[in-house]
């Protein structure tokens, strides 16, 4: 893809694909109410398989270049990690909320920040570290351990921004090595969709009419939302958007509290505030150190 720098464009579809990746986790949540996490996860990674596919089909050396990878064990291990990540990100909609698993999955950048360390050998400075002992300070913030109202099933959240996390780090690895991303965004649809067929029937559940249209509306979003994505990392570098893709918890945390009526308390509003705040300082602070390290003398 060409690399016309426009950072307004870039801006508008990051903020169109944040509101559509929102509005697919309310989805997922409604879902998640009637029928097996699973079974729904593998339709909407059908239709991502689809788009993945379709996508490659139409660039330069189709499918077979999309595919070339020199570390394909690597690749797929990936996809498989966000299929599962995906279904317990979901089941953590269901259990705690919207609002309380995104406010602690905000942690992600955080956590890769630390894995980025004995996985691909970065260094990070005290600052990047201290920012993640304020995100940390902000799940304590949110949980409140000591007064009462810790929820052992925050840990699932927590769980999954982990595994998000180790996901984002283990592409970073792999386009590392392929030199180019485009595998990644192949294999993380296909290899996806191939371990939810292996999983999805085993939690085969007949569904309403009506949710089979919401089943369609979540399949539209996440492709919609994924071209959009795209568009907006054609337009600009990843850091310039990267700091916008926390709207995305802020979406959710508005259609937690209008639509399934999840309370947001000061505490979380605090809590969030602090983890949002330490990850774009962290974002900051890795994009001046990349900086520095490229500018000669």
């Amino acid at each position: 893809m060409s690399r016309a720098q426009d950072p307004t464009l870039a801006i508008r579809f990051v903020l169109l694909a944040t509101l559509l990746f929102a509005l697919q986790d309310g989805i997922s949540k409604h879902l998640a109410a009637h029928y097996p996490v699973p079974w729904f996860v593998m339709f909407r990674y059908w239709f991502f398989a689809l788009f993945v596919v379709t996508l490659a089909s139409r660039m330069p050396g189709g499918v077979r270049a999309a595919r070339r990878t020199s570390v394909p064990v690597l690749q797929a291990a990936r996809g498989v990690l966000l299929a599962v990540q995906i279904i317990v990100i979901v089941i953590s909609f269901d259990l705690i909320g919207l609002a309380p698993t995104h406010t602690i999955f905000a942690l992600h950048p955080l956590l890769a920040t630390l894995l980025a360390i004995p996985v691909l050998g970065e260094r990070v400075g005290w600052r990047r570290l201290a920012a993640v002992g304020v995100g940390f300070l902000g799940v304590l913030v949110i949980l409140r351990p000591g007064a009462g109202v810790f929820d052992w099933k925050a840990g699932i959240a927590l769980f999954s921004a982990l595994m998000f996390a180790s996901y984002s780090v283990l592409t970073r690895l792999a386009s590392n090595a392929d030199g180019h991303s485009r595998a990644s965004f192949f294999y993380t649809g296909v290899a996806g969709a191939a371990v939810m067929t292996l999983i999805g029937p085993f939690f085969a559940t007949p569904m309403t009419w009506p949710d089979i249209g919401w089943l369609a509306i979540l399949s539209l979003t996440g492709m919609t939302g994924h071209y959009c994505l795209i568009r907006a990392l054609d337009a600009a570098e990843a850091v310039r958007i990267q700091p916008f893709v926390y709207l995305q918890m802020t979406y959710a945390v508005i259609i937690g509290w209008l639509v399934f009526g999840e309370p947001v308390d000061r505490w979380m509003i605090v809590g969030m505030t602090m983890i949002v705040g330490a990850g774009l300082y962290a974002i900051w602070r890795e994009a001046r150190v990349a900086r520095m390290e490229a500018t000669p003398g």
